[in-house]
């Protein structure tokens, strides 16, 4: 099963290649606050992601933890992605919307409708997400996630 992951996680990863959510570094907009977890706080690991960096578990919910200086190339798929997330609508069909849970770290999330993201990067998080969903294990993940935002959305209403 490891080895269907690492080749999973390798394909996304590929497809994301280097785009970032803009044109530009987006980590100089807001001195990379994305990165500035501690041990309770970092960016949440999809179904058996396998990392380099930290790995703290708490109330099951495994996190990738930043000490700051993370080797690029090895950072886990939601830092690829973030502030973006492949969402699950109730038809089954993956859309790529902000992660509202970004909404507290993120200028990008929180300033969404004056930001001209990259649609080549927005294109890439819908591929992505269209590749995990057909699998099982990150099919679950990526609509239970949905599902919790949109728990938190309706609670922001």
């Amino acid at each position: 099963m490891k080895d269907k992951y690492e080749k999973l996680y390798k394909e996304a990863k590929r497809i994301i290649g280097d785009k970032t959510p803009l044109k530009k570094d987006c980590g100089t907009v807001c001195g990379a606050a994305c990165c500035k977890g501690d041990k309770d706080t970092g960016m949440l690991l999809f179904p058996f992601e396998e990392t380099t960096l930290t790995v703290n578990e708490k109330d099951g919910v495994r996190l990738a933890v930043c000490d700051r200086k993370c080797k690029r190339e090895e950072r886990p798929l939601s830092c690829r992605i973030f502030p973006f997330f492949p969402y699950v609508t109730a038809q089954g069909k993956i859309a790529v919307i902000p992660d509202i849970r970004g909404v507290n770290v993120c200028p990008l999330v929180s300033n969404f409708s004056e930001v001209q993201f990259d649609r080549g990067f927005l294109w890439r998080v819908k591929k992505v997400g269209r590749l995990l969903y057909a699998d099982e294990a990150c099919r679950e993940f990526l609509t239970e996630t949905s599902r919790e935002m949109d728990s938190i959305i309706s609670l922001m209403e």
